[in-house]
């Protein structure tokens, strides 16, 4: 099952609905505020136009499906190289020739598709297709437009039967009954799609903003007062919420998969788990799922200002029925630190940290580090002997949050240094004296792993208070804040870049990532995006320091305990294999798929070798021997108190009792106690 995240892929939506007087207010009062305030501002020029433009492009038009060659080529030979100048003179009217030509080919193409709807496709006609990993030239002609289209649909239903079945024989035995309820499908989502595109007008304009910021770095962002709101919102273990997760199921249906009994959602007594979502209602806009973007859904679903949303439901495919939820401040329970004990004779610790989540209030202790400190003292009462920190896929946070935990750890001295747009160093020390757990280390990262995380882990690394385990960290080692654009209206914000750090030793891990001590490859680790995918990242560099600092241990048992992992996991079928999936994987996603005839059979083909890597890595189990994994004693007892946080308790011990990284993170302690 795939679960919805904020984070989805850009799709295209209508971006344009301010004047063109407003939008370059907004965009040169972010130009001014990335001059002054940017760690590496760049100036407004011909590059930035180009990269302007082309985001553009690839936002409104992806599939190049839309916008005919000659529609482009008028737009580019105008607006391509001179899109900076324009902004800088206030003159923002290409936003609405833009738009115009964009809504003629929505139009356009809605019509295109009203017609094929009431077609028939010729199945016989022989004819190939091809497939891009990145975004290709426009060429669409006005003649070509219903043949193009045409045999999208064509591919997308034979795509759509051969999911609906494993035997070949049965879908050509029943290919006419399937292939209608499949084209009636497919045609009738793309059509709900171009006129969700058309009628949406939302204001949009964030987008187009956020091409012009992220030329200067992937991570300076324009925020409006509702988005900078659930970004903060992103930041805290507390947030309005409908108290239900939901996952997309193999026809790409939303699905409730869990209701908190705490929850909103479960106080309507009305939402059962299975219910498919049919619509989803702001009270101001309703988006139908079928046809509209997972990023809008998302969006309206998790949005701080949607405070009150309607679902329409259905159940067991009868009747759809509404049902109104008011959103309620919660604890996200994926989003809290969280422990065990691991083993009965070398009772190991373990903690989750998923995010540097902060206490952004300031009047309670609410923040990541204050929870891995309550967590570490109930862990230290049943006597461990070492102490696991998982860092694994925690994409980072709160920097303060970051800067307190390492200070919980490392006795005293420096823990990083900070550079800022005037080339200024100064060095962030431990804020703590003394160390809040004295014993064995090892933090598990992976390519998820970033930005507060990142930093935590190499300040761990550094002073050898740990051994890092796991796969090379995603690579950010700048910092941002939050600065309105107008102090008056405090309306429009941009997160900007002020800063880069560097870690004791003068080195960054900026672009490059924080490499650990044992190297273990993990699935995906070609498909994840890093710092370095980005085109716009800062690239990595170094400084002189002399810094004195004293480490927790030799950095040659550090380096005992990795060589002594890393023969230990030679042979390990687990690791080994990870590396003969993913080399499949790399085919499938990372290289475009070759060119296929339109058939049945070969698409039905295509389908099998995809679909069977997809089992192999789902029902691929580790072969070591199952930890026992329990709760310490405060925990236990905890539990008794709130019965609700059985259920997901139950599941996270589930899900480590076999997890072959905290496996060896267990061998690596053991090694080192047993060292001593």
């Amino acid at each position: 099952m795939k679960k919805i995240t904020l984070l989805f892929l850009f799709t295209t939506s209508i971006l344009f609905s301010q004047n063109s007087t407003t939008t370059c207010e907004i965009l040169n009062k972010i130009n001014i505020l990335i001059q002054t305030e940017h760690i590496r501002p760049k100036p407004v020029n011909d590059s930035l136009s180009i990269f302007v433009f082309d985001n553009l492009m690839n936002e409104l038009d992806p599939s190049r499906n839309i916008l005919l060659k000659s529609e482009y080529d008028e737009m580019a030979s105008k607006y391509r190289l001179n899109l900076d100048n324009l902004i800088l003179s206030n003159d923002c009217s290409f936003l609405t020739e833009i738009k115009n030509k964009y809504i003629a080919g929505l139009t356009r193409t809605k019509n295109i598709l009203e017609k094929i709807q009431s077609a028939t496709f010729d199945y016989n006609k022989k004819d190939t297709i091809r497939f891009y990993k990145k975004s290709f030239a426009f060429y669409l002609k006005k003649d070509d437009l219903e043949k193009v289209w045409t045999k999208k649909l064509r591919y997308q239903v034979l795509d759509e039967i051969a999911e609906t079945s494993d035997n070949l024989d049965s879908l050509k035995a029943n290919f006419k009954s399937i292939e209608s309820t499949a084209r009636k499908l497919i045609i009738s989502n793309e059509i709900c799609r171009i006129s969700t595109l058309l009628e949406n007008n939302t204001k949009q304009e964030e987008k187009f903003y956020n091409f012009f910021c992220t030329y200067f770095d992937p991570h300076t962002t324009y925020f409006s007062d509702d988005s900078k709101t659930s970004f903060v919102a992103s930041l805290s273990k507390e947030h309005l919420s409908l108290g239900m997760t939901v996952n997309l199921n193999d026809k790409n249906e939303i699905i409730i998969a869990e209701i908190d009994p705490n929850g909103p959602a479960y106080q309507t007594g009305q939402i059962k788990k299975g219910d498919q979502i049919i619509s989803i209602s702001n009270q101001k806009e309703t988006l139908q799922v079928s046809c509209a973007s997972l990023e809008s859904i998302s969006t309206m679903i998790l949005s701080e200002s949607n405070k009150h949303i309607t679902l329409t439901l259905k159940r067991n495919a009868g009747k759809s029925f509404d049902v109104f939820i008011e959103k309620q401040v919660m604890k996200d329970e994926e989003n809290s630190v969280f422990s065990f004990m691991i083993g009965k004779d070398s009772k190991i610790g373990y903690i989750k940290i998923p995010s540097f989540y902060a206490d952004l209030d300031g009047n309670s202790r609410k923040g990541c580090a204050d929870d891995v400190a309550r967590e570490v003292i109930k862990l230290e009462r049943d006597n461990i002997k070492g102490l696991v920190i998982d860092l694994v896929d925690n994409g980072g946070g709160s920097m303060e949050e970051a800067i307190k935990l390492a200070g919980m750890f490392v006795d005293y001295g420096p823990i990083s240094i900070v550079v800022d747009n005037k080339q200024g160093k100064s060095i962030i020390n431990d804020p703590y004296r003394g160390v809040i757990y004295k014993g064995p280390i090892v933090v598990l990262v992976n390519s998820n792993t970033a930005s507060a995380s990142e930093f935590f882990a190499g300040i761990m690394q550094d002073y050898n208070r740990a051994l890092l385990l796991g796969s090379t960290t995603l690579g950010k080692a700048t910092m941002q804040t939050i600065l309105p654009l107008d102090e008056e209206k405090n309306t429009d914000f941009l997160k900007i870049t002020i800063n880069k750090f560097y870690r004791i030793t003068g080195r960054s891990h900026q672009y490059v990532g924080v490499t650990p001590d044992v190297v273990l490859p993990e699935f995906y680790e070609d498909v994840y995006q890093k710092e370095s995918d980005f085109p716009t990242a800062i690239k990595n560099d170094s400084l002189q320091a002399s810094l004195r600092y004293k480490t927790y241990v030799k950095r040659n048992l550090i380096d005992k305990l990795a060589k002594n992992s890393t023969t230990r996991l030679a042979d390990n079928y687990f690791f080994n294999n990870i590396k003969k999936i993913n080399q499949q994987i790399d085919k499938i996603v990372n290289t475009p798929k070759a060119e296929i005839p339109m058939t049945l059979d070969d698409v039905f083909e295509q389908k099998k070798t995809i679909n069977a890597l997809w089992k192999e890595i789902n029902s691929f189990n580790d072969e070591n021997n199952p930890l026992d994994v329990y709760n310490s004693s405060i925990n236990q007892l905890l539990l008794g108190a709130y019965p609700n946080d059985k259920t997901i308790n139950q599941d996270q011990m589930n899900n480590l009792k076999t997890n072959p990284y905290l496996n060896e993170a267990v061998n690596v302690i053991n090694d080192f106690n047993g060292s001593k």
